[in-house]
């Protein structure tokens, strides 16, 4: 049997996407392999979000074709869909295809043994109209499956180059998400993590108007699903509509990762963001009310195009008072054919790597301050790996890494026990199982 094997770079959307097209593989006769194993065909599923994510996809491309010289190599998703002219430079590439039509992989492979020239499928998204089904039965990883609903964003936020490589918001069926969240349900998944390119804007395209709500709702109902997750939200759809519609669903986690980008309003506004800062904390304040136990992480871009360090030391002491549980932290990256990318006033790497260290040391300090509000407590885990030292590791409903010994030896991989929270460690909590 021929093998292949995948490399994904980026976000939880391109995950969902390898496992649908590792799928396709398998039905076609494929065995699926490790990447750093010998194989017949390689795929990787490229990101182009920032230049270190463009630079890694072309490092392993290169890397998959030294691996084996006479395998075939194609290139999917982002980064091919906006810098094909770039990959064609790189010999020994097979097929290019962009973020559509993925699920034709296989044939352009086969199609690529009668020409000499790499196979180019790229599809103008800007025109897209309608969600493309490519749905995912039973290639998954650990006990949370991915669900993606959504593709595409309207929002064309200064810096960023998604959506021109993802085009316009199409929002799946409702119908087709039921269905596949009834087989990950009998395929034993106990957490479904809904993700999509812009999740918020799920719906707005739709005539019938099914809202994100509605599909939260209507998973709910499903035997089986205990936990229901967003991979990513921006706080301007966090009306009040939608919080106490998710305050009275018991399956929905207290989490919400909610893109902040800079605490600054003038960057904000040069980043071409929809909200205020002042906006921002009054929606975080209304979730607290209504969800008080709410994880609540965040991205943010320092060094944008004509950051002060006033400016800079704004968003720090903003995330202060906000007090997020975790940051993720990104250096401007200049992506060409942005607004951001021709914007005079750009800070100096050196700057860059400065701030980024300094969010990121007091990202640790609020994990562990949030982390420390929940000692003592008894909370449900949901528990998927066991580590090298024999613990089990997993996640409570507000996203908390915990890890905890077995008791009487009992597998508790995919279960969900309740766990109480004894010590702050460095990157999680150790707790014990609590007696039934």
């Amino acid at each position: 049997m021929p093998k292949v094997a995948f490399y994904t770079l980026g976000c939880k959307v391109n995950q969902y996407e390898s496992a649908a097209m590792a799928e396709l593989f398998e039905n076609r006769g494929y065995t699926i392999v490790d990447f750093d194993s010998e194989a017949d065909v390689y795929i990787i599923n490229t990101c182009n979000v920032t230049n270190e994510s463009a630079r890694k996809s072309r490092q392993i491309i290169r890397k998959a074709i030294r691996s084996n010289p006479t395998a075939k190599v194609a290139v999917v998703g982002c980064y091919a869909q906006t810098n094909a002219d770039e990959i064609l430079k790189i010999p020994g590439v097979s097929v290019i295809l962009g973020t559509k039509d993925r699920q034709k992989i296989v044939d352009l492979l086969q199609q690529s043994d009668k020409t000499e020239a790499p196979v180019v499928d790229i599809k103008n998204v800007m025109k897209e109209e309608t969600f493309e089904e490519i749905a995912v039965k039973g290639h998954r990883q650990k006990t949370r499956a991915f669900l993606k609903i959504e593709d595409g964003c309207n929002m064309f936020c200064s810096y960023c180059i998604i959506p021109y490589a993802r085009g316009p918001v199409r929002s799946r069926m409702l119908n087709n998400i039921l269905n596949e969240a009834e087989n990950l349900a009998k395929d034993g998944f106990k957490e479904i993590v809904l993700t999509g390119i812009h999740l918020g804007l799920y719906g707005t395209d739709l005539k019938d108007k099914t809202s994100l709500l509605d599909v939260i709702s209507e998973i709910a109902k499903i035997q089986g699903i205990e936990r229901i997750r967003l991979s990513s939200i921006e706080i301007i759809e966090l009306t009040d509509e939608f919080l106490l519609g998710l305050s009275k669903i018991d399956k929905f986690c207290h989490h919400f990762h909610v893109p902040l980008q800079s605490g600054c309003d003038s960057v904000l506004q040069r980043m071409n963001r929809r909200y205020t800062t002042a906006e921002f904390a009054e929606r975080v304040s209304r979730i607290r009310e209504l969800l008080p136990d709410a994880s609540i992480t965040t991205d943010v871009i320092v060094g944008f195009p004509g950051e002060t360090d006033e400016e800079f030391e704004q968003t720090k002491n903003f995330i202060k008072a906000i007090d997020f549980s975790k940051l993720h932290v990104f250096p401007f990256s200049p992506r060409k054919g942005t607004p951001a990318a021709a914007m005079t006033n750009q800070v100096e790497k050196d700057i860059k790597s400065t701030r980024c260290h300094e969010l990121l040391k007091l990202s640790e300090k609020l994990e562990g301050n949030f982390r420390n509000k929940f000692l003592n407590s008894s909370q449900k885990v949901l528990f998927e790996d066991k580590t090298s030292n024999g613990l089990y590791e997993g996640f409570t409903e507000n996203y908390i890494k915990v890890v905890a010994p077995s008791t009487s030896n009992a597998d508790l991989h995919n279960k969900i026990a309740c766990v109480k929270l004894i010590k702050n460690l460095n990157d999680c909590v150790y707790g014990e199982i609590a007696e039934p």
